[in-house]
């Protein structure tokens, strides 16, 4: 039985890059990680002699036990891959929600910072989420993250 999430991971071409996005940009901190070249990784990852660089993050300012959650970020040293394509609409992507209070500031302060979105912050008009504020952005790699900010309890 499934009792809970762990992690979600993105494989990205330069683990540095990436990590500094998710510090400066989104808040996380790197909390674990590493050189993972053990042949248990080998065998779960299903590549002989994999060597990944890893890096686990967590909500900077938020005890792990308060989220819940984790980003792993890992770099593939070997095997080298070519870039896969992650637009929204391709079967099999994927993408990562981040609940915000304010979505119009954090849309500009990520956009002064030169993050690229997909389009203004929208606001939903139909379904669970009606009344609310979303938009898509790209992280590194092309990463597909999106933030929304609920509807306001009156709605």
């Amino acid at each position: 039985m499934i009792v809970a999430h762990h992690h979600v991971s993105f494989t990205v071409s330069n683990l540095e890059r990436s990590q500094e996005f998710f510090e400066k940009v989104l808040g996380f901190k790197r909390v674990a990680g590493g050189r993972y070249d053990f042949p248990y990784i080998a065998r779960q990852v299903g590549y002989p002699n994999a060597v990944l660089d890893i890096a686990l993050m967590t909500q900077a300012g938020r005890p792990l036990e308060d989220t819940g959650f984790m980003i792993e970020l890992i770099e593939y040293v070997h095997p080298k891959c070519d870039p896969t394509d992650t637009a929204t609409c391709r079967p099999g992507s994927a993408h990562l929600c981040f609940l915000v209070d304010d979505l119009r500031a954090e849309y500009e302060r990520m956009k002064s910072m030169g993050v690229e979105f997909n389009s203004p912050p929208n606001e939903v008009t139909y379904g669970v989420n009606k009344g609310a504020l979303a938009v898509y952005f790209k992280g590194p790699d092309n990463i597909r993250l999106e933030m929304i900010q609920p509807p306001p309890k009156d709605s």
